[in-house]
């Protein structure tokens, strides 16, 4: 009884029912779902239309508007927004022909929207290009009852310690196993870069991983997963946060580990300028806090604490095969001499654009202090 209470309504709806429906032709004509972030810079918002054809390539889906003032991105004397198509993905929910698009925000003057990250990320890619920057981001997330206890918890009381549900089997050491592989599958089907997935150290916590993507892909993918996601979640009447510390105490929070490589690094000898990167990075430390969660560092304070296999928001670390460390270097790489590394900081609800972005700044374009560089006249 307490499982069936934490689950939505609109979940126990007979869904041989849809499934009736959605068999139906749709006579030639595609219907198209975009997909943007909206003004808290974490959630997603989505609206559907009809196209009179497949669309082959993202030119051909046309840009939309939506009222901002309704996901905190306008007032409402001057509400509409720009939806401008810049990813098209498969559908997974009303299948082919039909498409998932994922849009960048423009405000009414057609400058982005304060919370549209992927603008200036775009350029910075775009003048990094040459060192075809590879990212692999490990997305953690938690899944909750539809009361906000996690997941298949006791009702009062919590399970037992952290140690038998990392990469478990078993009713007793994993909750939600039907939603992580509708995930996956859903992902796969979409064209996402999904590339693993395991149960997490605290109960009913999950990862997902996606990459290696090059440049902007990352960003694009990360957030057409996490879109995906919620959708699934709302089919078994759960919710997934991606809130970086949503037990506290003595679990482990939530992070978007971020692994990362250049060309260079990728060669023999690559060790070298994988050091060189990171000392780059422990001169910029704070810089990389602030844009690390979307509230300039403060979610991240809750998990960065130096236990539960996180480095401390206040110091900067590295070390082979340390994941308490702010950059582990894997054991694999030190003994190769090339490869990459990964940054452990990046909280689990942070933006993909700002952290990709905020490494090649420093990494690639040689950025020092707090203060980044406009390229918009280069």
């Amino acid at each position: 009884r307490a499982v069936a209470m934490s689950v939505s309504h609109s979940s126990r709806l007979n869904k041989l029912v849809r499934e009736q429906y959605m068999r139906l032709p749709q006579g030639g004509l595609v219907q198209v779902t975009y997909v943007w972030i909206d003004g808290s810079g974490e959630g997603v918002r989505c609206k559907s239309r009809t196209l009179d054809k497949e669309p082959k390539s993202i030119e051909d889906v046309p840009e939309w508007n939506f009222d901002g003032s309704s996901t905190a991105q306008a007032e409402g004397s001057n509400s509409d927004m720009f939806l401008v198509p810049v990813c098209m993905f498969r559908d997974p929910f009303c299948l082919d022909p039909n498409k998932l698009v994922l849009c960048e925000v423009l405000k009414y003057n057609r400058k982005p929207a304060e919370t549209n990250l992927r603008h200036t990320c775009k350029k910075v890619m775009d003048l990094v290009k040459d060192s075809h920057p590879w990212f692999g981001m490990e997305q953690e997330y938690t899944l909750l009852g539809i009361n906000g206890h996690p997941y298949g918890w006791p009702d009062n009381g919590f399970p037992g310690p952290q140690g038998p549900y990392y990469c478990g089997v078993g009713a007793d050491k994993v909750y939600g196993r039907d939603i992580v592989e509708s995930h996956y599958k859903a992902c796969l089907y979409a064209g996402v870069k999904i590339c693993g997935t395991n149960a997490e150290v605290m109960p009913s916590q999950w990862e997902f991983q996606v990459g290696p993507c090059e440049g902007i892909e990352m960003g694009d993918h990360l957030w057409m997963a996490r879109f995906i996601l919620h959708r699934v979640c709302e089919d078994f009447g759960v919710v997934a946060t991606l809130d970086p510390k949503p037990m506290t105490g003595n679990w482990n929070g939530a992070g978007c580990h971020t692994n990362y490589s250049t060309e260079e690094m990728r060669r023999d000898g690559g060790l070298r300028h994988i050091e060189a990167a990171i000392e780059k990075l422990s001169k910029r430390h704070d810089y990389h806090i602030c844009v690390y969660d979307p509230r300039g560092g403060r979610d991240n304070s809750r998990r960065l604490t130096g236990h539960h296999e996180t480095s401390n928001i206040f110091e900067f670390s590295a070390g082979v095969a340390n994941r308490g460390a702010s950059i582990r270097i894997p054991r694999q790489v030190g003994q190769d001499g090339f490869g990459y590394f990964e940054d452990r900081r990046p909280a689990a609800n942070c933006d993909p654009y700002a952290v990709t972005e905020a490494i090649m700044r420093t990494t690639v374009l040689n950025e020092t202090g707090v203060e980044t560089k406009d390229y918009a006249d280069h």
